[in-house]
């Protein structure tokens, strides 16, 4: 009889070891912006511009299915002393003032058009829907590939469920923490997914009696390259 803490203590180790070699990896990755600026279901004539050298400058647009963000990087920002946004669309103009200092980059913010205000971070709603969202298309994919692969028995199936929503669980929420950007997140997300390969492989090459060791090792190569090939195409258009 297996021992659910043994599935714990395993991934554990695995995930420990993942975000270990993660942070190394992604130490030189490109700077993310210096302001970046989410838009819930953005106008198509919405522009944001910052005043910077005298100048309002406009942000770069980049565009998903449910939201939009509106960017600014350090070489655009380098003489400003006053930060101050300028939101336009055919209906409507107006000025918010950044209130707080600003970090050197990563400075992310939400814009609700309808209250006109500027809120810091991402909303807990935003992270919890899109980390939901991951997490199940992923034990979805990773399960129709557990059953074609031959598993069947209980056993097999909870520690399937456990190891699963600890890896991707902490691999979805490390990702929300990021610059959520399509090309950040598709870097951070192909890099990590080769240790959450090597991880579940472990974990479940030791846990797993139903098929042989080689099957589980297939298994975990065939489930995490699918699931990452959807979540490539689910970050660039959601």
């Amino acid at each position: 009889m297996f021992k659910l803490s043994k599935i714990l203590r395993l991934t554990a180790i695995s995930i420990f070891v993942l975000f270990s070699f993660i942070r190394v990896g992604l130490a030189n990755a490109a700077e993310p912006p210096s302001i970046l600026i989410i838009v819930p279901h953005a106008p198509d004539d919405l522009e944001i511009s910052i005043w910077s050298n005298d100048n309002y400058v406009k942000a770069d647009i980049s565009e998903s299915l449910t939201e939009n963000y509106y960017t600014f990087y350090s070489s655009e920002l380098r003489h400003s002393v006053e930060y101050r946004l300028k939101i336009n669309t055919k209906d409507t103009e107006y000025v918010i003032l950044f209130d707080e200092p600003l970090q050197s980059y990563n400075n992310i913010y939400m814009l609700d058009l309808e209250n006109q205000s500027l809120t810091p971070g991402k909303s807990l709603a935003r992270s919890v829907k899109l980390v939901s969202i991951r997490i199940a298309l992923t034990l979805l994919i990773e399960g129709l590939v557990f059953f074609y692969f031959g598993y069947r028995k209980k056993r097999s199936w909870v520690i399937f469920l456990v190891t699963n929503l600890l890896t991707q669980g902490a691999l979805n929420i490390w990702l929300n923490g990021f610059t959520p950007l399509a090309s950040y997140l598709i870097f951070a997300l192909i890099f990590a997914e080769i240790w959450v390969i090597i991880s579940e492989a472990i974990v479940f090459t030791v846990l797993l009696k139903e098929q042989r060791r080689s099957q589980a090792v297939k298994y975990v190569l065939v489930a995490n390259v699918l699931s990452l090939l959807v979540g490539m195409g689910l970050i660039s258009v959601v």
